[in-house]
């Protein structure tokens, strides 16, 4: 057969529709259901997150975007399904704090670590706060250092489990304000809420949506959130690094957005957009703020965010010797 020029043509316009196979591929992207990984069970504060971050890049991306919940291990059982996930933009995960950036820290069986994401963006973040018992005789931070102090091994502070951000922020307020108080780990924040409320238990640390319902209605007293500014939710509550002894307490619940390693970049860049536009949102702001968080600002350096955040409970954890 000759190869004319009409042949040559053809030939010719068949290989240039191969080549822009994969450019139109990425332009479709995404062409199916996205799933958000959670690694909690529904109604907690990353779960409330996770579903509200859903909503806002279904209407960006145009597809449904669903939930799935993957209790167990403080977070990190969905956290590794999502780091071991393709990256094909089709699993991501919202998570918190305690699996992207603490639990490998003193679970020594958890193999995975930030290195193993893609970081989309963080989300938003939300302080702890520092409460009494109302049995406790204390009413402010002021008479909870002088108290404890004069009774180093005496009282007691809880939180929802070995290694999370509450027994961190414990062990922070401890060496900061050189204390010795035994730790008191719970299964989640129920339990510690009943021991708290029924006076079994001197003090304790909550994630501020958690504790702030009891603490409006006197059931527990608040002596102090635990980010570095007041939080614009509860201004009358004072940060404890607001007393000089106190200076260096900063930590707080955070969330972000993750994918697994190696996303491509047509697929990070459109996320990241719709993500971006999602922090934007006034009615998404207001339904964050309305549960204690601070929104996060668009296009925050996430990756040296997650240095400085590991660097951090790294050193809180040789401090208290925190080992699961």
């Amino acid at each position: 057969m000759k190869n004319t020029p009409s042949l040559r043509r053809t030939a010719l316009l068949c290989g240039m529709a191969l080549l822009a196979v994969p450019a139109f591929a990425q332009d479709v992207y995404p062409s199916k259901p996205i799933t958000i990984v959670v690694g909690y069970p529904p109604g907690g504060s990353t779960d409330l997150t996770g579903r509200n971050v859903a909503l806002e890049l279904s209407a960006k991306l145009g597809v449904p975007v669903v939930i799935e919940n993957i209790g167990g291990a403080g977070g990190a059982i969905g956290a590794q399904k999502v780091a071991s996930a393709a990256p094909d933009g089709y699993t991501f995960l919202v998570g918190a704090s305690n699996e992207l950036a603490i639990v490998n820290l003193v679970n020594k069986k958890i193999k995975y670590s930030t290195k193993d994401f893609t970081a989309i963006g963080l989300v938003a973040s939300q302080p702890l706060v520092l409460v009494a018992s109302t049995s406790s005789g204390v009413k402010n931070l002021a008479e909870f250092t002088q108290k404890v102090s004069k009774n180093p091994g005496k009282f007691s502070y809880g939180s929802s489990g070995v290694g999370t951000s509450l027994h961190l922020a414990g062990e922070m307020v401890k060496e900061q304000g050189k204390l010795f108080m035994t730790h008191i780990p719970y299964r989640g924040v129920a339990p510690l809420t009943n021991d708290l409320m029924g006076n079994n238990l001197e003090y304790g640390v909550f994630v501020l949506s958690s504790g702030l319902p009891h603490i409006k209605s006197g059931k527990v007293i608040a002596l102090g959130t635990t980010e570095a500014k007041r939080s614009a939710t509860t201004p009358d509550i004072p940060a404890l690094a607001e007393t000089p002894q106190y200076k260096n307490v900063d930590i707080g619940v955070w969330f972000a957005l993750m994918g697994p390693a190696n996303l491509p970049k047509p697929v990070f860049d459109k996320v990241k957009k719709a993500l971006n536009d999602t922090l934007q949102s006034p009615d998404f702001k207001k339904k964050m703020e309305a549960s204690g968080s601070t929104v996060a600002a668009p296009n925050f350096n996430i990756d040296q965010f997650l240095v400085t955040e590991v660097a951090k409970y790294k050193k809180i954890v040789e401090f208290a010797k925190i080992e699961e």
